[in-house]
C-alpha cells in the first residue's frame, strides 16, 4: 500500500526518543502534524512537535484521515485507541528505562510536581509494554520498526537507513541522520554511557 495512504505514528514511552524521531522526519521531508501548542523548554530545547488532538484520541477519531501520508506522535498508552478502519506505519522509540525515569523525575522537579517511586513505574512501563507489544503483533493494520535511542545517538546514519526503509525509502537517511546532537544525551545510565 504507499505511504501517502497511510498514517506514520511515532510512538514510544514519554521521554523515550520521540521529538528527536520527529525532527529527523521533518528533516528528511516528511510533512509532520503539530500545532506548537507545547512549546521548547529546558527539557526539549528543540521543542515537542506534539498534536493536542492525539490526546482525545479516543473520544475524536474524526481528524485521523487527514493525516494521511503525514506524521505525528502518539505516547505508546494511546496506540490502543487507534480506529482499525486506517493503516498505520509506526515507528516505536525504544529507551532504556532508568534513563527515561531520570529524565522524567527531573521534568517533574523542575515543575515543582512529584514523581512516583522508581521501581514501582519501571514495574508498570515494564507490564505496559509487554501487553502493548502482544497486542500490536495482532493488529493487522499496523506495521512496526522498533528503534533504540541509545543506539541511535551512537550510529545515526544506520538508524536513519533502517528508518528510510521502513518508509519506502521517501525520507533521505543523510538528511535525517544530521538531525542527531549526542550533546542533548543528557541522562545516560551508567550502562549506557559512551
Amino acid at each position: 500500500m504507499p505511504l501517502d495512504s497511510e498514517i506514520i505514528i511515532v510512538s514510544g514511552l514519554p521521554r523515550s526518543g520521540t521529538s528527536l524521531m520527529m525532527q529527523m522526519l521533518h528533516a528528511g521531508g516528511v510533512e509532520v502534524v503539530t500545532d506548537q501548542v507545547r512549546e521548547a523548554d529546558i527539557d526539549n530545547p528543540r521543542g515537542y512537535l506534539e498534536f493536542e488532538r492525539v490526546k482525545q484520541i479516543e473520544r475524536d477519531a474524526s481528524w485521523l484521515p487527514e493525516t494521511r501520508g503525514k506524521a505525528f506522535k502518539m505516547i505508546s498508552q494511546l496506540l490502543y485507541h487507534l480506529p482499525p478502519t486506517e493503516r498505520y506505519r509506526i515507528i516505536f522509540m525504544w529507551r532504556n528505562v532508568d534513563e527515561i525515569l531520570a529524565s522524567q523525575e527531573k521534568m517533574l522537579r523542575r515543575r515543582n510536581a512529584p514523581a512516583a517511586p522508581r521501581e514501582k513505574m519501571k514495574e508498570a512501563y515494564a507490564l505496559h509494554l509487554d501487553k502493548l507489544f502482544e497486542w500490536l503483533q495482532e493488529q493487522a493494520q499496523m506495521e512496526m520498526l522498533v528503534v533504540n535511542y541509545n543506539d541511535l545517538l551512537g550510529d545515526a546514519m544506520s538508524h536513519a537507513e533502517a528508518v528510510s526503509k521502513f518508509l519506502d525509502g521517501a525520507p533521505p537517511p543523510a538528511a535525517m541522520a544530521k538531525t542527531v546532537d549526542p550533546t542533548l544525551y543528557r541522562n545516560q545510565s551508567a550502562t549506557t554511557q559512551v
